[in-house]
């Protein structure tokens, strides 16, 4: 134990916009960081995806340039855990080389009518009790039939339908695994919940030699290749653990270590995982997920995503502050910093302004992945501030609406967790503790994926016992207070929001 100690961990994540890696010592705390940029591919409405060979190069560069920078050797790395987007969809051969791009998570909808043909077989109440909910875009069973139906030859050959963590394990390791939480919870019926494949309703997807075998998160899967140790510069042998989502790695490196929390990761898409003591059905009438196995032992969660959160702020910078984004070229301040400070200047309400942000469709709370982007009370005195301000509460609504949700089934979380991206706007997450009325605790800047994959790793090892241990080594987060006043009008704002969406909800549809 002593020993492992005194070594260092690797973490590394596979995001929406980039890849990062983190190196983290025995205080918990990185000594060095890397990331790199890649692309998502959107060839046609509804449709995302990326080439997973990207993710392996990226995880290659990552480890060379972690290990370049903080000038260590191989054999000083104890251990290494990844996460990758979690429901994303990659039919691999037996070498575990991609047959086709990974259909990336939710926010791909192409596998809508596969939905529909399941729910017109089997009903609402059939398809519920199929798989624990109403099927949705993130689930990766619909996902491999859009394959089935779409690409006849790709899905003969596949060997094995993966997800992100269990491909990259893969390619470490040459062990085809995937976390226990995220089989349970994203590939259903495929899976049990104990585990098993579930031999009457599986073969409608896929065969049970296609699918992985069931570790927990932390369970050591095998040990680098010699061929990944030439790929990535690791030393042959190093424990690689089985790996998770991003979310789910994130969450963890926030501190979700316990019940009654509430983490949500405000990256690209804004994601949540509640925490809870016990499983919940779902509810089809308010899409109300229900809860699975989480990845802390003992403990269940309930999880859901946007579409839109990072990608609307960035696509209200692209379009009303060009001229910022330009002149950062050449040495001027960062655009986003420019839209916080103006999103200041604006009070709560944007002056009667409201945005719906469903510019890709949605996932929850609504499960319309047909519904449209809306800007509502546009008038002549409005300016890119109110627009700017405007997107965040979009998000923040969203958030209120989900916490809406939870109380309707009882649920209030005694603790509220914020990470990712979005942390870095101060405005931002003022909004979001106003709108939900209760103060929430935001995660260090380095507090990412990466860094829960490395922290995942310790317990993984050894160095650490459990995940409640993790408590003792987070760093303090920083609290954010709601305002009454703020809150009261953004309820009323709230409601306004969620009956926009339900009056204009038939109209969207007519669009194309």
């Amino acid at each position: 134990m002593s020993a492992l100690k005194d070594k260092l961990l690797l973490g590394v994540d596979i995001g929406t916009n980039e890849s990062k890696g983190v190196l983290i010592d025995g205080s918990f705390r990185p000594i060095a960081s890397f990331s790199v940029p890649h692309a998502m591919e959107n060839p046609q409405p509804n449709y995302f995806e990326m080439d997973a060979e990207i993710w392996w190069s990226d995880f290659c560069k990552i480890c060379r340039g972690l290990m370049d920078q903080a000038g260590v050797e191989p054999e000083q790395i104890a251990g290494v855990g990844t996460s990758v987007m979690g429901c994303d969809c990659i039919p691999v051969d037996k070498s575990c080389r991609p047959l086709r791009k990974a259909i990336l998570y939710g926010i791909d909808a192409r596998s809508g009518p596969q939905i529909e043909a399941l729910i017109r077989e089997l009903g609402e109440d059939g398809a519920s009790a199929m798989f624990g909910h109403i099927p949705r875009s993130d689930d990766i069973a619909t996902k491999i039939l859009w394959i089935k139906d779409n690409e006849p030859e790709v899905y003969a050959n596949t060997y094995q339908f993966l997800t992100g963590s269990s491909y990259l394990t893969a390619k470490l390791t040459g062990k085809f695994t995937i976390d226990s939480y995220l089989a349970k919870a994203a590939f259903r019926p495929i899976y049990r919940q104990d585990g098993t494949y579930n031999e009457v309703d599986g073969p409608r997807f896929c065969r049970a030699d296609q699918v992985a075998a069931i570790g927990n998160v932390t369970d050591i899967a095998g040990g680098v290749t010699a061929e990944a140790a030439a790929a990535c510069g690791l030393l042959e042998g190093t424990p690689v653990i089985v790996g998770t989502g991003d979310s789910t790695a994130e969450s963890i490196a926030g501190g979700l270590v316990f019940p009654g929390t509430l983490f949500v990761q405000f990256g690209s898409t804004m994601f949540y995982i509640y925490c809870l003591e016990g499983q919940m059905d779902a509810c089809a009438a308010d899409y109300f997920p229900g809860s699975y196995p989480f990845t802390i032992p003992g403990s269940y969660a309930a999880t859901g995503g946007t579409n839109c959160a990072g990608t609307l702020t960035k696509w209200v910078r692209d379009l009303y502050y060009a001229q910022e984004v330009q002149a950062a070229q050449s040495g001027g301040p960062d655009a986003y910093s420019v839209m916080v400070q103006e999103a200041a200047q604006v009070p709560p309400g944007s002056n009667g302004l409201i945005m719906l942000p469903y510019f890709y469709g949605e996932r929850s709370p609504i499960n319309d992945p047909d519904a449209k982007g809306v800007m509502f009370g546009l008038s002549g005195s409005h300016t890119r501030k109110e627009i700017n301000r405007a997107a965040l509460e979009a998000v923040a609504y969203s958030l209120g609406s989900h916490m809406r949700l939870f109380q309707n089934h009882g649920l209030t979380p005694a603790r509220v967790i914020i990470a990712g991206g979005g942390t870095k706007n101060p405005v931002w997450m003022q909004i979001a503790a106003d709108v939900i009325g209760m103060p929430v605790q935001v995660a260090q800047d380095w507090q990412t994926a990466s860094y829960g994959d490395a922290c995942m790793a310790a317990i993984g090892c050894g160095i650490l016992p459990d995940f409640p241990a993790l408590k003792w080594a987070m760093p303090l987060s920083r609290p954010v207070i709601p305002d009454p006043q703020r809150h009261a009008l953004y309820q009323k704002y709230l409601d306004l929001y969620e009956a926009l969406y339900q009056r204009t909800r038939n109209l969207m549809h007519q669009l194309p």
